[in-house]
């Protein structure tokens, strides 16, 4: 991960959101707690699984991680990613937004979109998009609250494919 611009009134890594909760860099050491925090939001994980994810994905300089931690306690993470599309050219898009349950509504999301928006800004993209599912109907205002505008609905399709053993 790059280092994150500082502009004043933007919230980067390392940066302090309110006395007790700062963002920063994800490291292989936050496996434990992003697992927790991935299985509660229903997508459940184990501690290797995230590790053997995380060891690939910090690697890549197309990636960005970043966690929030309240009082030394990891309660919310983002993940972005470049995307170069065919039809439609390069953008950044969040992939992963996760904020535990005892911390939302906070301003711990919107500064992790933000964080998210500032790397999309330091790799000379314009563009930044984020998919929700139509499921999760209390992320949709938060989003458009951040200015972003639904630009389609869609159904997303899945084949689990044998593993040839």
């Amino acid at each position: 991960m790059t280092g994150a611009l500082h502009q004043p009134g933007l919230l980067t890594p390392g940066s302090t959101l309110h006395a007790n909760v700062r963002l920063r860099p994800a490291g292989l050491s936050d496996a434990e707690a992003i697992s927790r925090l991935t299985t509660e939001l229903g997508y459940p994980s184990t501690v290797d699984e995230i590790v053997q994810r995380l060891d690939v994905l910090l690697r890549a300089d197309t990636r960005f991680i970043v966690v929030a931690e309240q009082d030394s306690a990891v309660v919310g993470w983002v993940a972005a990613e470049r995307r170069l599309l065919l039809e439609s050219g390069e953008r950044v898009e969040i992939v992963g937004l996760i904020v535990g349950a005892e911390a939302r509504r906070s301003g711990i999301g919107a500064a992790l979109v933000q964080a998210a928006e500032d790397w999309a800004v330091e790799q000379k993209l314009q563009v930044i998009s984020v998919r929700s599912s139509i499921a999760r109907v209390e992320s949709h205002p938060f989003y458009e609250r951040l200015g972003y505008i639904r630009s389609k609905t869609q159904h997303a399709y899945m084949k689990r494919l044998g593993t040839g053993t």
